[in-house]
């Protein structure tokens, strides 16, 4: 069942479509800075870290059969909100793939926002309490929310879950086994979450 959402979705500010967001991130590297009210240098140096990933997977992505099926077989138009932020790691990821898929389908308008200027949209999707990133609702046409979905695959929630598990309170050490498992999955994951919610809704 579809739920109403009471968020005034056409009175979104600062949207960014898929390719105006590049150039952002783009622009912010050029600057040195990142997005965001917090400006330390550690964010500033995954935003530059980003920006060459989200290259890569942009350039990388092959999107399976079966998601270009799903997402063929969208007759109505629908909004994906992509909630992000450039020093975002796992948005780093994501963001390309979720935007290849949206140019697939011009019954999809991808509008990323950020964060920390739209957090009382983020308030209202939370992740076990945070305002984990990235975050995407999808609308139909009268703003009703179609499906949520993120802040990261199963299958790399679960490296997180494990490396928890093992004690483990090293930041470094969790990125890098979040990045291996990121490079090792290929965007698999993500297009079969994602042509899986799509396929329930094309029942």
């Amino acid at each position: 069942m579809r739920k109403m959402s009471h968020i005034a979705w056409n009175q979104l500010t600062n949207t960014f479509t898929f390719d105006s967001y590049k150039s952002f991130v783009h622009d912010l590297v050029a600057q040195r800075k990142t997005s965001g009210p917090d400006q330390r240098e550690d964010l500033i140096h995954y935003t530059e870290l980003n920006a060459r990933r989200m290259k890569r997977i942009e350039k990388t992505t092959i999107l399976s059969e079966e998601l270009k099926h799903q997402l063929a077989r969208i007759q109505e138009p629908m909004t994906w909100v992509l909630i992000s932020e450039a020093w975002c790691g796992d948005a780093a990821q994501i963001v390309p793939v979720l935007g290849i898929m949206a140019q697939q389908n011009t019954n999809i308008d991808l509008k990323i926002i950020l964060r920390d200027e739209h957090l009382d949209i983020m308030d209202q999707y939370l992740t076990n309490g945070g305002r984990s990133i990235p975050k995407l609702i999808c609308l139909d046409a009268e703003h009703q929310e179609l499906f949520v979905w993120g802040p990261r695959p199963a299958s790399i929630q679960q490296v997180v879950n494990d490396t928890k598990a093992e004690g483990i309170t090293d930041h470094a050490v969790l990125v890098e086994r979040i990045q291996y498992a990121y490079n090792e999955d290929h965007t698999l994951s993500i297009q079969q979450e994602i042509s899986e919610l799509l396929a329930q809704l094309n029942k």
